[in-house]
């Protein structure tokens, strides 16, 4: 199959063909199909001469035909198993997906979004995965046992995932993190030297790596600590909420809260602000993310440990690019990219 015949005919549309461009560069056939399909050994200047007359026709290639010739379809999924409700309205998650967003635009790569809603969802997120329709998936938020690793590489699509993984499904899996651990360490250390010794913290759900690495942060600090002073909750503003309100109730004499992320925080400010606490006076709060619509708008300022989100989703999908570029290449060995692990940083504010 050419390009062109897979281009439908329309009555009165005249379409630029690849004889058109051929035509006006002065080229062969072959030499625009290679510089349209990003392939090697075409010189310089006869590349330059092709892509101008590609901007002066508007040609633009047919995305089936191309796909048979380079076996890439430009796309990658990005896969988040969290509901819709939750991830259009955290901003962590429009964050991330800003990141990735810009990355793959710059490669001209399109981005595929799913979600799981829940359970049921895992066959129709799969069934599109094995479909041959995107070169490579970025999965994240994932929980324990979540089988969207295991059915990527069931298929053999390239992945990286978002958060440090349970367990890989093999030596090879990617993946993009920041320093869970260390972020809490921050933040409990700076809470301790403030002179506080009833620090409580609200974890995220515990069946998420960044969860669980905050709160073995936490424990770092406090191997000893009361474990009424911990509170499980779900990295949402209500859980956030009722996690504050139950700490509360068990141990109203706390002065000092960790909570794993900003929305929970900002829910933590507000219950404490209900329940006539003064922050910082009475109880110091510290988050982690420092999402830039939550952190400096909260009542007072949130102090928290800032990770950067955006650059994340960026690596995310540079190294999934980086591993798409060296599948099957002589020097892919040379090129293969390793997992990340980002820093992290305490940003004071008023709250602590």
């Amino acid at each position: 199959m050419t390009e062109e015949s897979a281009q439908p005919e329309r009555i009165g549309v005249l379409r630029p063909t690849l004889e058109a461009v051929a035509e006006l560069a002065g080229v062969s056939r072959a030499t625009v199909s290679r510089v349209v399909n990003g392939g090697a050994g075409v010189r310089a200047s006869l590349r330059e001469r092709v892509q101008r007359a590609v901007e002066e026709l508007g040609y633009v290639p047919n995305q089936a035909a191309r796909t048979l010739v380079t076996r890439r379809n430009d796309a990658v999924a990005v896969v988040v198993a969290e509901p819709e409700s939750r991830v259009f309205s955290d901003p962590f998650f429009a964050q991330q997906l800003r990141g990735i967003g810009k990355e793959l635009s710059a490669a001209d790569s399109q981005l595929v979004l799913l979600l799981v809603e829940d359970t049921g969802d895992y066959q129709r997120v799969g069934r599109y995965l094995a479909g041959g329709h995107v070169d490579g998936a970025l999965l994240f938020s994932l929980h324990q046992d979540d089988p969207l690793p295991a059915m990527a590489h069931r298929v053999g699509l390239p992945t990286v995932i978002g958060g440090r993984p349970w367990a890989a499904t093999d030596r090879d899996q990617l993946y993009v993190d920041t320093d869970n651990r260390g972020g809490a360490r921050l933040a409990v250390g700076h809470l301790a030297a403030l002179g506080r010794r009833r620090i409580a913290t609200i974890t995220g759900p515990l069946d998420q790596t960044s969860a669980a690495d905050r709160l073995d942060g936490y424990r770092d600090i406090l191997p000893d600590g009361d474990p009424q002073l911990i509170a499980e909750s779900d990295f949402t503003q209500e859980g956030g909420g009722r996690a504050m309100a139950e700490l509360l109730a068990r141990r109203p004499d706390v002065d000092a809260v960790f909570a794993a992320s900003d929305l929970m925080a900002s829910a933590a400010l507000r219950v404490l602000r209900e329940h006539g606490r003064r922050v910082p006076e009475d109880v110091a709060v510290v988050g982690f993310d420092d999402l830039e619509s939550v952190a400096a708008w909260t009542d007072p300022p949130l102090t928290t440990v800032r990770q950067d989100i955006e650059d994340m989703g960026r690596l995310m999908a540079r190294l999934l690019l980086r591993r798409l570029a060296g599948n099957g290449g002589a020097d892919a060995a040379r090129t293969t990219p390793a997992s990340v692990i980002t820093p992290t940083r305490l940003v004071v504010r008023a709250s602590a």
